[in-house]
């Protein structure tokens, strides 16, 4: 199995210019409902997770460079939800609640989990 490259990792890599360019570029611009509300969102496994899994294995609480498991996935899926629709609105009084904010969550996070955990290609090399 590849190690996961954190944060020079492509879907990572990706993730996250996307949110760049949809807060700075696209939502001043562009009046769509999905850009202004759910985008992000899908975007927060792909962009958030890698960072937090490189510091978790700086410390040393993550203790492998393997891809991303679904457990943690779901972990930190279960997290944030709980931070973002549940603390944050009713006792930071930050935000509203959204469950399909949790629903863009999660579709982000499974297209990533399955991205990150797809097989490995393999070369097979013919010989006459």
């Amino acid at each position: 199995m590849n190690r996961f490259g954190y944060l020079s990792d492509p879907l990572f890599l990706t993730a996250a210019t996307a949110y760049a360019l949809n807060r700075w570029l696209l939502k001043p611009l562009l009046p769509s409902p999905f850009l202004h509300g759910h985008f992000a969102d899908l975007l927060l496994i792909p962009a958030a997770l890698p960072v937090v899994l490189w510091l978790q294995r700086l410390t040393g609480l993550r203790q492998h460079d393997l891809a991303p498991s679904w457990s943690e996935m779901i972990l930190h899926l279960a997290v944030w939800s709980l931070i973002c629709e549940f603390i944050g609105p009713r006792w930071l009084h930050h935000g509203t609640v959204d469950v399909w904010d949790v629903v863009a969550y999660a579709v982000g996070g499974v297209v990533a989990c399955l991205w990150w955990n797809r097989p490995a290609k393999t070369i097979s090399i013919r010989t006459p």
